[in-house]
């Protein structure tokens, strides 16, 4: 079966454990489609084909066993360049470590890997993991395979990348201030942000950047239904005893009522046409799915929040992040940090203290949202996704862009989780581009994103592959 590259991670997975497909198929089917269509987007910067076939024939060996090969049997994926994985060099798309070798696996490696899982390949993303664009001097730039004019979104733009285009069935990737949510939005694919403490951080080669409670990014899944980034949650939010930040959560909570808000403009947010008509069609499906759906005009503080987040983040290192940059010479890693000069070099430790302490504020503000209203319809951004490298396209430019990315930025300050959830195309100045909406519930209730999200994506098409154009005729 060549084509096995185009199931679902759930799918798939259901075919090996039953033997009816075998791993090293699937591998050999993954490593086909990567060899047909990377070379058009550059998502996959880093991969072992040898390798690649002795894991999945470690997975067919087990089941020949009897034994349990996980919940993603033999189920290729890709990992982004910013975690460890031994034997590989976690880059994070930066030339000063490409001789970073990791001597052992990142928790979310180990948790694929146990779970069955066969990693695929590496995928790109910005220097640094700055940008919500991708590309980097290492390991050069990433395409959006539906419309090369359009970014594949950042950080996590090869991980979108490679998924939307059929080269594996899950991807991980990273989410801070919307690498994840944002690249699957321009990619036309699903993504979860998990709760912060629902997956296990830690980096051995760099730990001081990796299990920092306030501001770790967190990891989660992007794929092409739902129903996989459900799975790919199970998978990644294993325990381990590395991260003394993750919690022992249940995935499923309580039941919750079926209501949800709609907040088309939060704090103002000037969301587009083709934005605000995702969004009323997501609350339409869940209407008529029997939910109940309020459109609010304002919701707890976002743009608050997405400042603040801002500030702790960048305050965090900010001149060993800006020395490092330099002496990369990444443009766009530099023009980033340039841009949130005056909130890093406002914070002190009095001030610092003062944003966790309305942190804890502003999170009892929106659970306290929750409770009245479970799960809230947002957008991912304002805009369609922006066409490639506007950031750096002058000061007016890289103020458009992070303007529109609130609620991306806002999120998880309160360490919320937050679904993009793919609504089919729409049609922007460079062409067709992917829309998207954004479900937020409360900590730890990835579930009732999860289940809006299935209703969201039930209403409408399927989640098709892309088909990338050359890449010379791309350019």
């Amino acid at each position: 079966m060549s084509d096995l590259w185009r199931l679902s991670a759930v799918e798939l997975a259901a075919l090996v454990r039953k033997r009816e497909v075998s791993a090293v198929e699937a591998a050999q089917s993954a490593l086909d489609r990567l060899d047909a269509v990377n070379p058009a987007i550059n998502a996959v910067v880093e991969h072992r084909p040898e390798a690649v076939l002795a894991q999945a024939a470690d997975v067919d060996a087990a089941l020949a066993r009897g034994e349990d090969a996980g919940l993603l049997a033999g189920v290729p994926v890709t990992v982004k360049v910013n975690v460890d994985q031994a034997g590989f060099a976690t880059t994070n798309g930066v030339g000063l470590q490409k001789d970073l070798i990791a001597a052992v696996n990142s928790p979310v490696v180990d948790n694929l890997r146990r779970a069955g899982a066969v990693i695929l390949g590496r995928t790109n993303t910005p220097a640094f993991s700055l940008r919500w664009f991708t590309g980097n001097a290492l390991h050069g730039d990433t395409l959006n395979p539906r419309n090369p004019a359009l970014t594949p979104g950042g950080s996590s733009g090869g991980a979108a990348s490679a998924v939307a285009a059929g080269i594996g069935h899950l991807a991980h990737g990273t989410d801070i201030a919307g690498s994840i949510r944002y690249p699957a939005y321009a990619c036309g694919v699903h993504g979860l942000r998990p709760s912060l403490g629902r997956v296990a951080a830690y980096n051995a080669a760099l730990p001081e950047r990796s299990i920092g409670g306030q501001i770790t990014a967190v990891s989660g899944p992007l794929g092409r239904t739902i129903a996989d980034l459900r799975l790919g949650l199970a998978v990644l939010s294993a325990p381990d005893p590395r991260d003394p930040w993750w919690v022992p959560a249940p995935l499923a909570g309580p039941d919750a009522p079926r209501r949800a808000a709609l907040c088309l403009s939060p704090d103002g947010m000037e969301t587009e046409p083709a934005v605000v008509k995702a969004l009323q069609e997501a609350a339409r499906r869940l209407s008529e799915a029997g939910w109940t759906v309020d459109t609010l005009d304002a919701v707890p503080p976002m743009q608050e929040a997405a400042d603040l987040q801002i500030r702790m983040w960048m305050a965090d290192g900010y001149d060993a992040m800006l020395a490092a940059a330099e002496k990369e010479g990444d443009r766009g890693a530099l023009v980033a940090l340039a841009g949130q000069r005056d909130k890093a070099a406002s914070a002190d430790l009095s001030s610092f203290s003062a944003v966790l302490t309305r942190r804890a504020t502003l999170t009892r503000m929106w659970e306290l949202f929750f409770a009245e209203y479970p799960v809230l319809l947002l957008p991912v951004s304002a805009e369609l996704p922006f066409p490639d490298n506007l950031d750096l396209q002058g000061d007016a430019a890289y103020a458009r862009v992070w303007r529109a990315q609130t609620t991306q930025i806002g999120v998880p300050f309160m360490g919320l989780p937050g679904l993009s959830v793919a609504m089919g195309s729409a049609m922007s100045s460079a062409g067709p581009s992917p829309v998207g909406v954004q479900v937020v519930a409360g900590r730890f209730r990835e579930d009732l994103c999860l289940a809006a999200g299935e209703i969201i994506e039930a209403g409408g098409d399927a989640v098709r592959i892309a088909e990338p154009a050359p890449r010379q005729a791309a350019r």
